[in-house]
């Protein structure tokens, strides 16, 4: 009997952990893409607009009131979004040898978003030195044909050695060309 009041008191305590567990509130992802047999991936922790669109990206914003190295974002949530390439790539004006990264966006402009490429890896969150770029380049604003929820970026092929990096979020999408040598 004392063995079964036991099982049952365990299994009833692991029930309740379990099932107070939420998921997180910007659950990480990763973005992969293939050009010209090589592969790109971007890991980041996608956030959500949870009912603040247009409070994002505008003076005062979110982003602005919530991370002190504004106007460097890290173009995500919780650790910095991480950029590994099995090539060496060139993404908009920048030579990216292959190897590891961390990728800022500078949102100076909500309008004329910048991409920052740092040589440093392993960021948690905001910790941000100019130091460390390899380099900037502009990125192609548009607007998405709808709200975007969920930060993504993507990986997308464009055939023979160019493709595109995308991130979208709320009603901002920036891309920039990326080509494998």
């Amino acid at each position: 009997m004392k063995r079964f009041l036991l099982c049952a008191s365990l299994l009833a305590l692991t029930s309740t952990v379990f099932a107070q567990q939420k998921p997180p509130a910007s659950p990480p992802e990763t973005a992969t893409g293939t050009i010209a047999g090589q592969t790109i991936t971007i890991k980041y922790a996608s956030p959500g607009v949870k009912g603040r669109e247009g409070q994002i990206f505008n003076k005062g914003g979110l982003i602005q009131r919530t991370h002190k190295e504004y106007p460097i974002w890290r173009a995500g949530a919780n650790a910095a979004t991480a950029l590994h390439t099995d090539a060496d790539i060139t993404i908009g004006k920048v030579n990216v040898p292959k190897g590891d990264y961390t990728l800022f966006v500078d949102i100076a402009d909500p309008d004329h978003w910048v991409l920052v490429i740092s040589k440093e890896t392993g960021e948690w969150g905001l910790r941000y030195d100019p130091a460390d770029d390899l380099g900037r380049t502009p990125m192609r604003m548009t607007k998405p044909p709808s709200m975007v929820e969920n930060l993504v970026w993507s990986v997308t092929d464009r055939g023979g050695h160019r493709g595109e990096i995308t991130l979208a979020w709320e009603d901002h999408s920036a891309s920039v060309p990326v080509v494998v040598h």
